[in-house]
């Protein structure tokens, strides 16, 4: 009885790409340092929130790209790079992902109840912002737009988790998360320009085509830095944050010099790891640059 269980939750998460969860959450948990270092929420509280939070971020992300499968089944079958997928192919039935899907989002609503009120209220809300960008392609390009908001309001949703209430100096980090995710988006879906153009649905790539797209991309990710670089600013941040802008840069120009409008062959290695390594170093700088101003503080 439970194996052909554990076999549908596998598949499930392979077809949402759950290691892939990493993507938005250290902004997220650069926020709560970020809270912690301005003194707006004490250490005391990190444990207890700290795990809601993931759980929180790890269950909407579930939720979501359960729902973008979900939606997008139909158009998935009909792309040749889709067509395999655990949906169209019917490796998976709808049914369980609708199970799967109702359970992320419980478990969310349960982890946004745990930290307090105010994100219990703002739960739904992001739920449906995460859900309404399955939609967008159909009738926008500014879809990459959308989803770069959906991750962008991670890090302002975690210092609402850990301080009762919203700093406008965190939105910076909205802002920067919200270009970097469009700007990445933009670079996957050239993989589906043709298809795209031929199907009817919106993208910027369809929209401007690969050279332009690509230039676009390269625009939003320096937008991005700019965003970081002001973020550093406000929050009187030192030489460590710096350094994480700096190694942020140069990661996203190598991202970009592994595509190119004649040779898609590198966007999987340009989207997956390195956008990762973005990520997941950016906060390791500036944890480091927090813990050395509270170090210096004691």
């Amino acid at each position: 009885m439970l194996r052909p269980f554990f076999q549908k939750l596998g598949m499930t998460l392979e077809m949402i790409k759950f290691e892939h969860s990493v993507f938005a959450l250290p902004f997220a948990l650069t926020a709560v340092v970020l809270a912690v270092r301005s003194g707006q929420a004490g250490p005391g509280s990190l444990g207890g929130k700290l795990f809601w939070i993931v759980v929180a971020m790890v269950a909407a992300r579930s939720a979501a790209m359960t729902f973008n499968r979900l939606v997008d089944a139909r158009i998935d079958g009909l792309n040749p790079r889709t067509r395999s997928r655990h949906l169209p192919a019917r490796l998976l039935s709808r049914s369980f992902a609708w199970a799967f899907l109702a359970v992320s989002a419980a478990i969310f609503l349960v982890a946004a109840g745990q930290l307090n009120r105010l994100c219990f209220l703002l739960a739904p809300v992001a739920l449906g912002i995460v859900f309404v960008y399955s939609f967008t392609k159909r009738f926008t390009a500014f879809s990459h737009f959308v989803l770069g908001f959906a991750l962008g309001v991670a890090p302002a949703a975690a210092w609402i988790a850990m301080t009762g209430s919203l700093d406008a100096r965190v939105l910076w980090l909205t802002a920067a998360v919200t270009l970097w995710t469009a700007g990445f988006d933009i670079i996957y879906a050239c993989q589906d320009y043709e298809f795209d153009r031929a199907a009817g649905l919106f993208s910027v790539p369809a929209r401007l085509g690969l050279r332009r797209a690509l230039l676009a991309a390269r625009m939003l990710h320096a937008g991005m830095v700019l965003c970081l670089v002001f973020l550093s600013y406000r929050f009187g941040l030192g030489s460590l944050s710096l350094a994480g802008i700096a190694m942020v840069a140069a990661l996203l120009v190598y991202e970009h010099s592994l595509v190119k409008a004649n040779d898609l062959s590198r966007v999987n290695a340009a989207f997956f790891t390195v956008n990762g390594y973005v990520s997941v170093l950016f906060f390791c700088f500036w944890a480091a640059d927090a813990w050395l101003s509270l170090s210096g503080r004691a």
